[in-house]
């Protein structure tokens, strides 16, 4: 159910047969990316159901982007969910690989499958130096410089308390249903073993991890949405 209150959200959903399939966009991105895009034009000519968003503040939703949390992004995803009429397969982008996994964690019903690329959990803690937390407690805010964009990328106390809040990989992670783990050796921006992690930590007996040789961050290669859809479809 949609509550008045919240920022009214963005979306292009396609209408097939299931399981339907959610992208989940990373931090500061939003539905317009490589990834999301091939994965409509996918699914329109497979006849898949399938749905792209932008969370609030970001993209064309509603909401300013330093009012936002990591919990209320959660939620942005979940209300995605209400569209859909059977468990979805989430396939998750670095942070939206958190939000991810705390969907299927804490909404198993709704989950049918889950695809994580470089899936950021928790990285608010080691993503951030110790001098950047004290920076942001003291100012409430940061800056830093972005690869993939003119624009500094901005982090504020309000996101990085929720992220700190809801930590999840310091134990087992009750997660049952299947998960598959893509990261690229060459990600600068998540390391490698945050996702060789996760493999150990998810409770699931079906959990998968792929490596990929030459793969960035973003994994936004001909070659990598052509392995990201291969998996989807064998979760299928």
């Amino acid at each position: 159910m949609t509550d008045t209150l919240r920022p009214a959200l963005a979306y292009h959903l396609t209408v097939g047969k299931g399981p339907p399939v959610l992208f989940l966009p990373g931090y500061a991105s939003d539905m317009e990316g490589a990834k999301a895009l091939a994965l409509e034009t996918w699914a329109k000519a497979s006849g898949r159901t399938f749905c792209r968003f932008d969370y609030a503040g970001c993209g064309a939703s509603e909401g300013a982007f330093e009012e936002q949390t990591l919990t209320g992004w959660r939620d942005d995803a979940l209300e995605m969910l209400d569209l859909f009429s059977e468990p979805a397969i989430l396939v998750g982008s670095s942070m939206g690989g958190w939000i991810a996994l705390m969907l299927a964690r804490d909404h198993p019903e709704r989950v049918a499958a889950l695809v994580g690329i470089a899936a950021a959990a928790d990285f608010t803690d080691w993503g951030f130096s110790m001098e950047e937390k004290m920076k942001l407690l003291q100012n409430g805010r940061i800056e830093r410089a972005s690869p993939y964009a003119d624009q500094p990328t901005v982090f504020t106390s309000r996101f990085w308390q929720s992220g700190e809040a809801s930590r999840m990989t310091a134990a087992a992670i009750a997660i049952s249903c299947p998960v598959r783990l893509i990261h690229g050796l060459g990600d600068r921006d998540v390391p490698v073993d945050r996702s060789m992690h996760l493999l150990h930590q998810i409770r699931s007996g079906d959990v998968q991890a792929t490596l990929v040789k030459h793969g960035d961050h973003r994994l936004s290669r001909d070659e990598d949405i052509a392995l990201l859809i291969r998996t989807i479809e064998g979760l299928s």
